[in-house]
């Protein structure tokens, strides 16, 4: 029911109005009443209702004074409707400078009230819907920019937008909180924010692509005492309802650079209890350090990265020499140091495909004898495999820097592959990079294969159909996160292009497996 604040400096008139008019019957409840301005304004602060009958003429402040204040009150003030005994022009005039809903004058006409309570419910659903609207978009831009930095994305723009959509500007202590429940992602999502007060709370949250659930705090807003309370009472809440969790709380790391690490000790966190079997609260700054060289590994993993980009394969040897002489002297377990040598994969292969290079052929050249490095069993073989993927990145790295020199059409491909799920137009891009629309576009075909429009769908498509396959969003949202604003032109397009409605492709892909999936296929 929407509330609303009966005003008239006569009882009964406010005896009439609330008795006379079949409120519920229109959506309404009486919430209150006030017998002049002063105590109209007060019982608004108290009560927020969503609808405000009052008289034109009242003692100390009249009608109209009384909806300038509230504008200046409240963000959102509520909706007026004014009585007057007098038909006079000028008042309605001033009236409907003040955006008032309605001006009726006395008496008021009951059927004609009710036609106005109901077109002013509608009015208040419609922009309570709208607001709402908005509210999940932004939402859903801000986890997208956490999504971004825990999956080890990085660059300038990435980080000023999220410094200031989720005010974590300058340097702030921060620290990651994961959980991994047996339930659906949205409710525990649902439960663990009903722990925290804070908008800026929910908006530093995120799903991970295994449908975990994660916040990234900052320590001056939660201290540790406070987190460590909550934590217990979520994890015991969790227990009773027979979905017992792990939760994990990270180390404390400085700034937005750090939350993908942070992330990723709470992952490891979260991953090694699930094997042992173990469920319940654990925080990592009560933990010992897993090894005491981790910041030397650390140095020793920038040394070589640095190495591999620099292009100089013999430097690149002797810094993966120097690496494992450090894992030599240190405690660090084969589960460790696997996930290591994966992350590096990792890292090379954006490195080499956001070079215009064939990371799948560059891994599968690599793989050929050593296999796979999680599969490597012990240290004795990782360290070729590790020796022979970072020369090899070395060198193709190398190779395609100086195929790219000065190729503008790789800049335009390259930042095409970074910001598709921005509104993207061709004639701006030739703007940008000081080229002939029409140019640009005959190149750009020749290099991709692709018109521009068909390369940008077929890139927003393919997050699409990774979204659809790995999370519980709406169709609407993933429409707005890949780049289509309008959902029905996404289901079209995606119609087109895969052969399936999205609906139809996330049920069976989730159901029945990928082998189920029919139609034409975007590259995955």
């Amino acid at each position: 029911m929407l509330q609303v604040l009966l005003v008239d400096d006569e009882p009964w008139v406010l005896e009439g109005l609330r008795t006379m008019v079949n409120w519920e019957e229109h959506g309404f409840q009486v919430c209150g009443e006030a017998l002049d301005g002063p105590e109209a304004l007060a019982k608004m602060q108290e009560l927020r209702p969503e609808l405000v009958v009052t008289d034109i003429h009242m003692p100390v402040i009249s009608g109209l004074e009384l909806i300038e204040r509230s504008k200046r009150l409240f963000a959102r003030p509520p909706k007026f409707v004014i009585l007057s005994g007098y038909d006079d022009f000028n008042y309605a005039l001033t009236a409907m400078r003040q955006r008032v809903a309605e001006y009726l004058l006395k008496p008021i006409d009951e059927d004609e009230f009710g036609a106005i309570l109901d077109r002013l419910g509608l009015m208040i659903a419609e922009e309570r819907e709208l607001e709402q609207s908005k509210l999940r978009k932004q939402t859903l831009f801000k986890n997208n920019l956490l999504n971004r930095l825990i999956q080890g994305e990085d660059g300038l723009q990435l980080e000023q937008e999220a410094a200031v959509a989720l005010q974590l500007g300058g340097e702030p202590e921060l620290q990651c909180m994961l959980f991994d429940a047996g339930m659906d992602p949205q409710p525990l999502k649902q439960r663990v924010l009903s722990y925290f007060s804070k908008p800026a709370d929910a908006d530093r949250s995120f799903m991970d692509g295994s449908g975990r659930f994660g916040m990234i705090l900052r320590t001056d807003e939660m201290p540790q005492p406070r987190i460590e309370e909550m934590g217990l009472a979520i994890s015991s809440e969790l227990s009773e309802i027979g979905s017992p969790a792990v939760i994990a709380v990270s180390r404390v790391g400085k700034g937005i650079r750090s939350i993908r690490e942070l992330y990723l000790q709470t992952l490891e966190t979260v991953k090694a209890k699930r094997e042992k079997g173990k469920t319940g609260f654990f925080m990592l700054c009560h933990l010992p350090q897993p090894y005491s060289s981790e910041d030397v590994l650390k140095g020793k993993v920038e040394l070589l990265l640095a190495a591999v980009l620099q292009g100089d394969p013999g430097s690149t040897g002797a810094v993966v020499e120097e690496v494992f002489g450090a894992l030599a002297s240190s405690q660090i377990g084969l589960e460790t140091l696997r996930a290591f040598a994966a992350n590096v994969e990792l890292t090379l292969c954006r490195r080499i495909k956001k070079a215009g290079g064939d990371a799948d052929a560059f891994m599968v050249r690599v793989q050929g004898n050593e296999g796979e490095s999680n599969g490597i069993s012990d240290y004795a073989a990782l360290k070729p495999y590790l020796l022979k993927l970072c020369r090899e990145a070395s060198l193709l790295l190398a190779g395609l820097r100086r195929k790219n020199e000065n190729n503008t059409i790789f800049q335009v491909i390259q930042y095409v592959d970074e910001e598709f799920r921005s509104k993207l137009k061709l004639q701006t891009l030739a703007k940008q990079f000081h080229m002939n629309p029409t140019y640009l576009g005959q190149v750009f075909k020749k290099e991709t294969g692709k018109t521009f429009n068909d390369y940008l769908n077929e890139k927003r498509l393919e997050e699409a159909k990774r979204l659809l396959k790995r999370t519980s969003m709406k169709i609407s949202d993933i429409a707005l996160q890949v780049g289509y604003p309008n959902t029905d032109y996404f289901i079209s397009k995606f119609k087109q292009s895969i052969g399936m409605l999205p609906s139809v492709y996330k049920s069976e892909f989730q159901h029945d497996g990928p082998q189920k999936v029919k139609g034409p296929r975007l590259a995955e």
